[in-house]
C-alpha cells in the first residue's frame, strides 16, 4: 500500500491559473497539468532562489521530496514550453499558509514570513536585522 502524499505548504492560491502559446487557438493545443505545489516549488527554488533545504521547510517537506516536486514542475514547464503545449494549474496536496511580505534594508531581498511567526528578527539571506514590512 502506497502511504499517502503530506500536505504541502502553499503561501497563496494561484492568480493566474492557465498559460498558452500565443496565436494558436485553445483547440488545437495539447495541455499539461502543472499542480498548486508543483507551481509553489518553482516559486520558491527559481524565483525566490532558496536551497531545496528551505524551500523544503517552507513546503513542510523533506529537502529530497521538494527536489523530487521541482524536478516534476520543471519537467512539466519545459515540455509545454519546448512543444508548444498550454499549462493549467490546479490540484496537488496543500495547505494555503498565510504570509506577510519583508524588505531586509541592507541587501534589498525581498522575503516572506509566516504571518503566525509575527515579526522576523533578520534576512533569511544576509542575517542582517533592519527590515520592514512590505505590502
Amino acid at each position: 500500500m502506497v502511504r499517502p502524499k503530506k500536505n504541502r505548504i502553499v503561501t497563496a492560491q494561484p492568480e493566474v491559473s492557465y498559460f498558452k502559446p500565443r496565436g494558436i487557438p485553445l483547440r488545437d493545443l495539447d495541455e499539461v497539468v502543472l499542480t498548486v505545489d508543483e507551481r509553489e516549488a518553482l516559486r520558491l527554488a527559481d524565483l525566490e532562489d532558496l536551497s531545496h533545504a528551505e524551500a523544503g521547510e517552507r513546503m513542510a517537506v523533506s529537502r529530497a521530496t521538494f527536489g523530487r516536486i521541482l524536478q516534476k514542475a520543471r519537467k512539466i514547464t519545459a515540455d509545454a514550453l519546448v512543444n508548444g503545449k498550454a499549462i493549467r494549474v490546479e490540484g496537488g496536496t496543500y495547505t494555503l499558509k498565510q504570509v506577510r511580505h519583508f524588505l531586509c534594508l541592507a541587501c534589498q531581498r525581498a522575503f516572506e514570513h509566516p504571518q503566525e511567526e509575527g515579526r522576523p528578527t533578520h534576512c533569511p539571506r544576509c542575517t542582517h536585522s533592519e527590515i520592514e514590512h512590505s505590502e
